[in-house]
């Protein structure tokens, strides 16, 4: 593959990352029981984000803050999905393009959440973005978890209107968002950031980019809003089951043989059902690594009054407004943190796994967690690194 296609050095890194992940190239660590002193040697891992073995730990981090932020209100769905014809522009210009869609969505969540026509409130949301269709094929789209309410220019609480059924129109909101996307895509073209394909040579003048733009604008732009989640255990099995997601996971590859992957995918044309599906391993390959994020970007980000900085102090001030109202939500306390540590399993069924020692690759070492005192003749591990 390497070889026969050209990549690009981050590509050739996920390859290698995942390659090696958990082979002893990253290093190994020492696991000890807190309560029988079992111990387990393990590789370590790459931790590339796009590795489909090393999302877990984060994962449920994640999920694990966004539930300490949970409201006792309803909670709506939302995804904005790209029109396929500038998939080919897209991957000349991947940060332009998903910052693009990931901006203009947020921008037209947060004016109709302060059009007071429907709300007239600051919401709060986060977005996660995906590339990736079920085939592996390119498919931009972004999900985002809104609040059902926000607070208004004088601090307070402002519900859904219309019983809550919906939180905006999706004909409305898609109208809006095509509007700022192309307008955010025309100012990228005539300030020379969009990078043209060969192929798509005709481009390059501004005619024929005119012609293109107006093209795309009268495509159907998809925006898809679900009825409110049942409560806050569906948010929580949502956000865990959309974050940290890669473009395929381990779980549906059936097989790996004479140069051919078969995989399974859900065909959403014909009612979700489960299929399968057979490519050469070099084009597997190859649609995977188009879904290989350019270095640094953030694909999940956080709005209004779940923004980095302002969710903890807002959430606090959110519930005590709450308390003394009916609650608008199903009546459902919001779920406990989880253990970022439940996935592992002690020989004597009783105690935790504590990572005590790290060998990183060229045998740099470093400590992590004290072993408990009755592990140690009574006196606390020290740790003298």
């Amino acid at each position: 593959m390497r070889e026969r296609h050209p990549l690009t050095p981050r590509q050739r890194k996920v390859m290698s990352d995942i390659e090696n992940c958990r082979t002893g190239e990253f290093g190994f660590h020492a696991e000890v029981c807190g309560e029988c002193g079992h111990t387990e040697i393990s590789y370590n891992s790459c931790h590339n984000r796009h590795c489909p073995k090393c999302q877990g730990i984060a994962k449920r981090r994640w999920v694990n803050a966004r539930i300490g932020q949970l409201l006792p209100i309803p909670y709506y769905h939302v995804v904005f999905t790209l029109p396929n014809m500038i998939f080919p522009l897209c991957h000349y210009n991947q940060a332009i393009i998903y910052d693009l869609l990931i901006t203009c969505a947020a921008e037209t969540l947060k004016a109709f959440g302060k059009d007071p026509k429907w709300l007239g409130a600051e919401i709060g949301f986060y977005g996660i973005l995906h590339t990736w269709g079920q085939t592996l094929c390119t498919h931009l789209h972004i999900h985002f978890v809104v609040t059902g309410g926000g607070l208004n220019e004088h601090g307070e609480w402002v519900g859904p209107k219309c019983g809550g059924k919906f939180l905006f129109p999706v004909c409305a909101l898609s109208k809006v968002f095509r509007g700022k996307f192309v307008g955010g895509l025309k100012k990228a073209y005539y300030d020379g950031e969009l990078t043209v394909p060969d192929e798509r040579a005709e481009l390059t003048e501004p005619e024929g980019f005119e012609k293109w733009l107006n093209s795309l604008a009268a495509r159907r732009w998809v925006v898809y809003a679900k009825a409110p989640f049942a409560g806050p255990e569906e948010v929580v099995r949502y956000i865990g089951r959309y974050t940290h997601r890669v473009a395929i996971g381990s779980h549906r590859i059936i097989s790996v043989e004479n140069g051919q992957v078969t995989f399974s995918y859900k065909d959403y044309k014909d009612k979700g059902h489960r299929k399968e599906m057979t490519l050469t391993a070099d084009e597997f390959i190859r649609r995977f690594l188009l879904h290989v994020l350019p270095s640094g970007f953030h694909r999940i980000r956080h709005y209004g009054i779940l923004a980095n900085g302002r969710a903890a102090k807002n959430t606090e001030m959110i519930r005590e407004m709450l308390r003394s109202e009916d609650d608008t939500g199903d009546g459902t306390p919001a779920p406990e943190p989880g253990d970022e540590f439940t996935n592992i399993r002690p020989v004597c069924g009783n105690g935790k796994m504590i990572c005590v020692l790290i060998v990183h690759p060229y045998y740099r070492i470093s400590r992590t967690h004290l072993l408990p005192p009755h592990l140690t003749g009574g006196e606390a591990y020290e740790d003298t690194s």
